[in-house]
């Protein structure tokens, strides 16, 4: 059963350490670019922040966004402000996502995301956790996945394997970090293919952060795992 409320201090904490390191940077670093291809670390901490209220709108009935070019526009209008801008945006909008999620709620109703996406309400803290931890990894400034959490690495692999299972590019395939086992791709009696490495290496493989160098593939070649 999601733990909706402990997720939502996992997300506050994440914020906090996020907060913390980007306080750091200057504005000439936050005008250089991040880990994901075409956006700056401006685009990112901008992004951070319009996810806040964008879950605060799923949240509370609305659409998450207007429209994919509404959001698109706010991510690059707000990408070149100042780092101090950048920051008390960050944290005012986590505030307004924290306030929100402590409104009493039926956890249990079913949300509305992006592109027609369902979910429980009880699993938007533990979106918003991924969206705040995998960011600050993508910022590129001395924080990465062997960083993580090891709670939020399990549960965010688990997450990704399921989101890739019954699909249909995706070969039956078995994950194992030596300790935990998750299977995706196609149903099938018995996996195809058996992937092994470390937690982190398989979440930044499955998340799109690792081209899966550091992991070994039994039984066929590394799946090639179709975008998120």
């Amino acid at each position: 059963m999601i733990d909706h409320a402990r997720d939502l201090v996992s997300v506050r904490e994440a914020t906090d350490r996020l907060l913390t390191a980007a306080a750091k940077l200057d504005n000439a670093s936050v005008a250089e670019p991040s880990r994901l291809p075409g956006w700056s670390r401006g685009h990112v901490l901008a992004h951070i922040a319009r996810n806040a209220d964008a879950l605060v709108n799923v949240l509370q009935g609305r659409p998450m966004y207007v429209s994919a070019t509404a959001r698109d526009a706010d991510i690059d209008r707000d990408a070149p402000r100042p780092l101090d801008d950048q920051l008390t945006d960050v944290r005012e909008s986590g505030n307004r996502f924290q306030e929100a999620g402590a409104v009493p709620a039926d956890w249990a109703r079913t949300v509305e995301l992006r592109n027609g996406v369902t979910d429980a309400a009880a699993r938007v803290p533990f979106r918003r956790w991924v969206e705040v931890e995998l960011h600050h990894v993508d910022l590129g400034i001395g924080y990465e996945l062997e960083d993580l959490p090891a709670e939020f690495v399990e549960r965010e692999i688990d997450f990704l394997a399921d989101r890739f299972s019954g699909h249909a590019d995706v070969p039956p395939t078995r994950l194992t970090d030596g300790t935990h086992a998750w299977s995706t791709g196609r149903e099938a009696d018995a996996p195809e293919v058996t992937v092994r490495g470390a937690a982190p290496d398989l979440l930044g493989w499955l998340a799109g952060r690792r081209d899966g160098a550091g992991l070994t593939s039994e039984g066929g070649a590394l799946p090639s795992l179709p975008p998120l």
